[in-house]
């Protein structure tokens, strides 16, 4: 059978399930039990598929996942994050547009912390864009920031897609890892440089307003006691990976156990809060596991009948550079994007993208960052973006979906910004992971 009947065979049955409604992880079941038993010999493809998800779950590169989650709950659930809110709050001052600024600080300081995007949004559109609003921000200074700030928890460690990316993509946890702090930190530079711009050049867009005077000794108190702390939770998970004294997983592990540690000493870890983050991480943690578990059933499936390499050599035998080939495929997630979760999109390419990558010769963890940065652009993108509907979930009532697209545009020419620079200049990504990995 030619591989792009075998991948219509595919894929065609998997994006019906997922347009009626059916969950993804049930969705790529139904379709990796067919496909196993239509393509790789009936009862014994079956037999092979039940191997094949028990190997899957069994990895210990997947330990991270349900520990980053852990992460993000407690601070959530013991309200830390809200006190690190508080403390930027103190230190931005009268300066024009600080309330989005804010969402961008804030943006980055959760991303090091949670690794959880919709939460990100859900505290940060609940918390800051009432706020803004009443201070006569219009809708596209207090929507678009927030949406474009939260997506930073995907490409800034602690990161549970990054983990599963690596998973799916055979790829080293750890060289993702560090290869995407710099690109995140472009993408808030750049959401600086645009709110910074737009408020210049449009004052009635952020007007200023009085603000309580604070002191610059309770900003230090408040710095001391809400986030220098949380310089041991981001060394606990970042630093400890820098030095080499612990893998991701472990990492990761630490990780989790000093966000606890910090809950404790604020004396917020209650028996609530403990078993509210257990209970929800959990619930999140065993779906992403039966996604993963189901994509690796389906790249063996696509490997087995001979598709992806079929894919790979008609690809190649296409007169168009390595180059022109990459950016098409980064689009093409873009593209899907505005459709699909991020979970789906890294399930149906990333078994055909990243042997693609390898085989034209080109680094797979820079390959990973810009991936990276299109999941999440295309997150926020309309019509259907996740991130836009958990928006519109916390936003004020009065609030359209027409002004959320309109709000997360220039933040999504910010992040193409961000695709072109680490396209044209990929050392950004790769020299921090040679120096690490040296």
């Amino acid at each position: 059978m030619e591989w792009y009947l075998v991948i219509l065979m595919i894929l065609g049955p998997l994006l019906v399930l997922m347009s009626l409604g059916l969950p993804v992880a049930f969705a790529f079941l139904a379709v990796n039990v067919a496909g196993a038993f239509l393509l790789m010999g009936g009862l014994s493809g079956l037999a092979q598929v039940i191997l094949n998800t028990v190997d899957s779950l069994s990895s210990f590169t997947l330990v991270p996942i349900a520990l980053f989650m852990i992460m993000g709950e407690v601070m959530f659930q013991s309200r830390i994050a809200v006190d690190l809110m508080d403390t930027l709050d103190k230190w931005f001052g009268k300066l024009r547009g600080r309330l989005a600024l804010m969402a961008v600080g804030g943006g980055v300081l959760f991303s090091t912390l949670t690794g959880n995007s919709m939460g990100s949004i859900a505290l940060l559109g609940s918390s800051l864009t009432p706020e803004m609003e009443k201070r006569g921000y219009k809708k596209a200074m207090s929507l678009g920031p927030i949406l474009g700030s939260s997506g930073l928890a995907i490409m800034i460690p602690p990161s549970s897609l990054a983990v599963v990316l690596g998973v799916i993509a055979e790829l080293s946890i750890g060289r993702i890892l560090i290869g995407i702090i710099v690109p995140g930190l472009l993408m808030a530079l750049l959401y600086v440089i645009y709110i910074m711009g737009r408020c210049w050049l449009q004052p009635h867009i952020a007007p200023v307003f009085n603000v309580p005077k604070v002191s610059v000794s309770e900003k230090l108190q408040a710095t001391a006691v809400n986030i220098l702390p949380l310089t041991l939770v981001v060394f606990a998970v970042v630093g400890v990976i820098f030095l080499g004294l612990a893998t991701p997983s472990e990492a990761a592990a630490t990780g989790a156990l000093a966000t606890l540690i910090l809950a404790a000493a604020k004396r917020r870890l209650s028996w609530q809060v403990f078993s509210g983050s257990i209970f929800s991480s959990a619930n999140i943690s065993v779906m992403v596991l039966l996604i993963v578990s189901g994509a690796v059933t389906f790249s063996q499936l696509l490997a087995f009948t001979g598709a992806t390499y079929g894919m790979i050599d008609a690809v190649l035998s296409l007169q168009l550079s390595g180059d022109m080939i990459v950016f098409l495929m980064i689009m093409m997630v873009v593209l899907l994007g505005m459709f699909m979760g991020p979970l789906p999109i890294m399930l149906i390419t990333l078994p055909i993208f990243v042997p693609l990558v390898v085989n034209l010769g080109y680094d797979p963890i820079w390959f990973a960052a810009l991936y990276l940065v299109a999941i999440e652009t295309g997150a926020t993108s309309p019509p259907f973006g996740a991130a836009l509907f958990v928006m519109k979930a916390v936003a004020p009532p009065d609030t359209t979906m027409r002004d959320i697209y309109v709000a997360a545009i220039p933040f999504i020419i910010c992040d193409l910004l961000a695709i072109l620079i680490l396209f044209m200049v990929p050392e950004l990504v790769t020299v921090p992971v040679e120096m690490m990995f040296r």
